[in-house]
């Protein structure tokens, strides 16, 4: 099958799929009655999104920003973190539960504590951003390492290799598919959190945007902001996809047919 067949076969069924939801919400908008105030339909919200398109634009580049830097902060976090817990398990007993309860905080009440105590910044919402997406990370990368085949590590020791590079040679790249796979978990709630740390509070942003069109009855605008911030999840989650693809370029080579 050539790689152009192999793509279509990915990714068809989904965009039928997408597809038909679209024309289903379409007929039932066109032909149940249903007030464009209540339900617009998605030819309204693409059009409204294109004549909104500059404020769309405007708004979205905050929040892009604090997404970016807040998980930044997060995967850096994260892998630092579950470095010092692989090397040390009395660490790691006593900073998991505290990572666990920090899981269990409502970001309803947090993101308002975050405005009123740093103000409309950036600083908020990078906190946010990095409190939702960092767990999913450190969780898979501490399970990667465990993940380690025991003869490898046995195998280095026995040569003389020192802890450290038993970890780099051996246990940080048994923990690469693990990682990859908290990494696309983490960054769909990464602009989710931007947003919400922007509905608590800001100045600009999609969260306000959205807030300021609910607020005028504009169910129109809001699904549209809600479209661009989908747009955004969907390019950062291909970001990842892309750069597993990058940094485990045997994976691809396994998937080949007769392999």
């Amino acid at each position: 099958m050539s790689e152009k067949a192999s793509f279509v076969a990915r990714t068809g069924p989904a965009a039928l799929a997408i597809a038909a939801l679209l024309l289903a919400w379409q007929l039932y908008a066109d032909l149940s009655g249903i007030s464009a105030t209540t339900l617009p339909s998605p030819t309204r919200v693409a059009q409204q999104a294109w004549i909104q398109k500059r404020a769309l634009f405007d708004n979205a580049l905050p929040t892009i920003r604090a997404t970016v830097l807040g998980f930044a902060c997060s995967l850096t976090t994260a892998f630092i973190l579950s470095i010092l817990m692989d090397f040390s398990q009395p660490l790691r007993r006593a900073l998991f539960p505290v990572f666990i309860i920090s899981q269990t905080l409502p970001l309803v009440a947090i993101a308002p504590l975050g405005v009123l105590w740093f103000g409309f910044g950036l600083v908020p919402k990078i906190m946010l951003v990095a409190l939702v997406t960092f767990f999913p990370m450190l969780v898979a990368l501490v399970q990667g390492y465990e993940a380690t085949e025991k003869e490898i590590a046995q195998l280095l020791q026995s040569m003389g290799a020192s802890r450290w590079r038993t970890f780099w040679l051996a246990r940080l790249p048994s923990a690469l598919p693990f990682f990859f796979a908290g990494l696309r978990i983490s960054i769909t709630y990464a602009v989710v959190g931007a947003i919400f740390a922007e509905y608590a509070g800001a100045a600009k942003g999609l969260g306000i945007y959205i807030l300021n069109a609910k607020n005028n009855f504009r169910p129109d605008l809001v699904l549209a902001a809600v479209g661009v911030s989908a747009t955004l999840t969907l390019v950062l989650f291909g970001i990842t996809v892309l750069v597993q693809r990058l940094a485990m370029p045997w994976l691809r080579f396994e998937q080949e047919p007769g392999r």
